[in-house]
């Protein structure tokens, strides 16, 4: 499939820490979508892809986004632009609302790497397995074998405390109590209320859930990185004995973080959910540089 200009890097879209179970192999990415298994890769002026088609390729890595113009809404500072140079062509991912709720409710706290390795031993012990180009795969298990799982069974998979949020919330869910799809057509704020009554959902995993599978671009979470991100970029925009309390602690109380995350939507408007996924790869990107440079004795330019 020809990109015919339009702006997309594979890289780093799968990097930036908005998926957890795409792998890479040679040149190829793999992943599972659903019970769709399929490898992709990119070259200079197009994507190769097999077992899905161009359809299925557009819709899930946001190929409609227009994101020349989302650069331009979002690029209001020179610290957003920088991103935007350096990760050209990173798209918000439309993920499966189910898979979504279930990873980022498992991801509290937890590493990038950390989230990955708990969510492919959930897979691997309650999904189905399949096999392509030689190598297994599972499917992401649906509400019915997570909701009737044993919590000690979770447990082992090294969900931990999270094991009793995934099993609840996947009974309700089971049970035809709440549903998913139905929040795209509710207001941002009613929407993030609704998922802030299942189990393990607060306000970061809501607007994780409605950014990523969601369609809700506007939606700005807000974890630790970015209330560094906001604190040492945009600490004018706040009273400063806000900001230096916020400087003294880790974790953030509700009120906390909902003035960040009404800054966030407000400042960068509709498109804020791009900002925040291009300012987090950015810092993140950043600090690990600065990290090897040390580790090496390097200059730290």
């Amino acid at each position: 499939m020809k990109l015919d200009g339009v702006p997309f890097s594979l890289d780093v879209t799968l990097c930036c820490g908005q998926v957890f179970r795409w792998e890479k192999r040679g040149e190829w990415w793999y992943g599972i979508v659903g019970d769709r298994v399929f490898k992709v890769r990119q070259t200079p002026a197009a994507l190769s892809f097999e077992d899905v088609d161009d359809r299925f390729i557009r819709r899930y890595f946001s190929l409609d986004h227009d994101l020349q113009r989302i650069s331009e809404k979002i690029g209001k500072d020179e610290h957003v632009k920088a991103a935007l140079r350096q990760f050209r062509g990173l798209r918000i991912v439309r993920q499966s609302p189910w898979e979504c709720l279930i990873s980022f409710i498992c991801a509290t706290y937890k590493s990038v790497a950390a989230i990955r390795q708990m969510l492919n031993k959930l897979s691997a012990r309650f999904g189905e397995k399949t096999v392509f180009d030689g190598y297994d795969f599972y499917t992401f298990p649906g509400p019915e074998k997570l909701g009737n799982a044993a919590e000690k069974a979770l447990r082992s998979c090294g969900l931990g405390y999270r094991a009793k949020y995934v099993r609840e919330t996947s009974r309700i869910i089971l049970e035809g109590e709440f549903e998913l799809e139905g929040l795209r057509s509710l207001p941002y704020q009613l929407a993030k209320e609704r998922l802030c009554e299942l189990q393990g959902v607060g306000a970061k995993v809501a607007d994780c859930v409605l950014l990523f599978s969601l369609d809700r671009l506007d939606a700005f979470p807000v974890d630790v990185w970015v209330k560094r991100i906001l604190l040492k970029y945009y600490a004018d925009r706040f009273p400063s004995a806000l900001v230096q309390r916020l400087l003294g602690k880790e974790s953030l109380s509700n009120t906390d973080y909902e003035r960040l995350n009404e800054f966030g939507r407000g400042y960068f408007g509709e498109y804020a959910g791009y900002a925040q996924e291009y300012l987090y790869h950015y810092e993140r990107m950043k600090r690990a540089k600065l990290l090897m440079l040390r580790r090496c004795g390097l200059p730290q330019d």
